[in-house]
């Protein structure tokens, strides 16, 4: 049971740390401003997240697409536990990415998609430090049908970062179709869920998503019998259940709740390796926001 335990938790480690770039390929935005919050769990701990996305995709020759824009994440993490260090922990990290894309039309049905981003990552305690940086990268294919009677959308491809221990690229797929006018269902990672359309603007869907970050700690912390924490990383796995309204075409409102279903947070040392559990225990979940989708 443990082992099985200690095999999910470091495939959720992987998946989760490709997955800013795989989500610019999967469903771009134009505009996004979200507001999500995990209340204060058994372990102490509290995390709460502002999320600001904005992507400016420019039209080429043949219908090809540049995309420039970028991600802001400012998380908040409040930790009320006296078994870590001596005084403060945390109080804020910033996750920040540059966006570059190209979406190159092979055909009439079919998109070619490269994403490069770059991405700071940090406590920001002091001025930047290269262990700040990273690179993902993704590189994939998607078809999208929406002019038939069962519109569908396909995406798969590979994708690469950096901060991850095993540097090799990572496969992904997703695919959304919509099989009855009421209802659509979505296969893939970092989400897979089911939808039904109350009418045109109003959706209800559940969701089953994968979420993290990783983060580099600019102070290295010492912990007791553990040594130096150079890095906190945090992996979650839950359901949800939401409701979306469409203002028009592109914009939309929404807000869901959930609970998770896994949940792992550890501080690492300069290897990478998991050296003390902050925050292993269910938690809560909400999530609102506005999008402005391309």
């Amino acid at each position: 049971m443990e082992g099985n335990r200690r095999r999910l938790k470091r495939a959720l480690h992987i998946g989760f740390l490709f997955l800013s770039a795989y989500g610019m390929a999967q469903t771009p935005d134009v505009f996004r401003l979200e507001y999500m919050l995990m209340p204060r769990n058994d372990t102490g701990a509290k995390l709460s997240r502002v999320k600001l996305v904005a992507n400016v995709p420019i039209k080429v020759k043949d219908s090809h697409n540049i995309v420039i824009g970028g991600e802001y994440n400012l998380l908040g993490y409040d930790l009320q536990r006296n078994d870590v260090t001596e005084g403060d922990l945390f109080n804020y990290f910033h996750i920040v990415d540059l966006n570059f894309a190209y979406v190159h039309k092979y055909n009439e049905h079919w998109r070619l998609i490269g994403v490069l981003t770059p991405r700071l990552s940090s406590t920001l305690d002091r001025p930047v430090e290269n262990g700040d940086f990273s690179i993902n990268a993704t590189i994939g294919a998607f078809k999208d049908r929406q002019d038939i009677e069962k519109p569908y959308r396909l995406i798969f491809g590979i994708a690469y970062n950096s901060a991850i221990p095993q540097r090799i690229p990572l496969p992904f797929i997703y695919y959304e179709k919509r099989f009855h006018p009421n209802w659509t269902y979505v296969l893939g990672v970092p989400k897979t869920g089911i939808k039904y359309h109350l009418k045109q603007k109003h959706i209800v869907q559940t969701e089953f998503i994968l979420d993290g970050y990783s983060v580099n700690i600019q102070n290295s912390t010492s912990l007791p019998d553990a040594g130096f924490a150079s890095s906190i990383s945090s992996t979650v796995a839950l359901i949800t259940l939401g409701y979306s309204y469409n203002l028009n075409k592109v914009m939309s409102v929404y807000g869901y709740m959930g609970h998770t279903l896994f949940q792992s947070g550890v501080l690492r040392d300069n290897d990478r390796n998991d050296i003390f559990t902050l925050n292993d225990d269910p938690s809560f979940y909400f999530r609102t926001g506005f999008r402005i989708g391309i």
